[in-house]
């Protein structure tokens, strides 16, 4: 995997994941800098960019990136049409994106948007990978818009991430550093109490 900090102030996370066995690979959110997410992925092939969820600056360069690796673009049903590129695959929950041997399952995590998703990958070598966009962070879920979305997005984390995944769990963010589920776990019930 290869982390990429773009956008300047906003400082959106792009992740490449290549297959180590047939150098396939997958774009997490293609947020800014085309031409520097293209020239990281070299000459592999690109199956899939993945949006986490329709907010613009997680699909700025998405347009440039699909033109230039012939990548199919995938987002959930629910925030596809909220994207300005088209979305070629339509996921959701459960469903699973397979490039090379390397297997990832979409998880729905409705709250920050209506089809936001995270990407598990259960490594069989080692501890899982989670990849969140803006739905979990170090310190809490992603910013909400009503008490409502806000229950929502805590009740899909808890049971979906934090009920099923170990504590090793790796997770990648859609901004900033990365964290896992031991180290988030003990603050839920802060989380729930402060409401954000």
């Amino acid at each position: 995997m290869t982390k990429l900090s773009v956008g300047g102030s906003w400082d959106n996370n792009v992740y490449l994941l290549r297959c180590r066995y047939s150098g396939d690979q997958l774009v997490v959110d293609a947020a800014a800098e085309p031409e520097r997410i293209v020239a990281t992925c070299g000459d592999g092939p690109v199956r899939y960019i993945v949006t986490t969820h329709r907010h613009a600056d997680h699909w700025r360069a998405l347009s440039a990136v699909a033109a230039g690796t012939g990548a199919t673009t995938v987002a959930h049903g629910d925030d596809a049409p909220a994207i300005a590129v088209p979305t070629a695959q339509e996921v959701r929950d459960g469903d699973l994106l397979r490039f090379g041997d390397v297997e990832l399952e979409v998880i729905h995590l409705a709250g920050h948007t209506p089809g936001g998703i995270a990407l598990l990958y259960d490594d069989p070598t080692g501890p899982p990978h989670l990849w969140t966009g803006d739905s979990l962070f170090p310190g809490g879920v992603g910013k909400t818009g009503s008490p409502e979305e806000f229950a929502s997005l805590l009740a899909e984390v808890t049971h979906k991430l934090f009920d099923r995944l170990p504590d090793e769990t790796w997770v990648y963010p859609g901004h900033g550093d990365d964290t896992t589920i031991g180290r988030e776990r003990p603050h839920l019930a802060q989380w729930r109490a402060r409401g954000w």
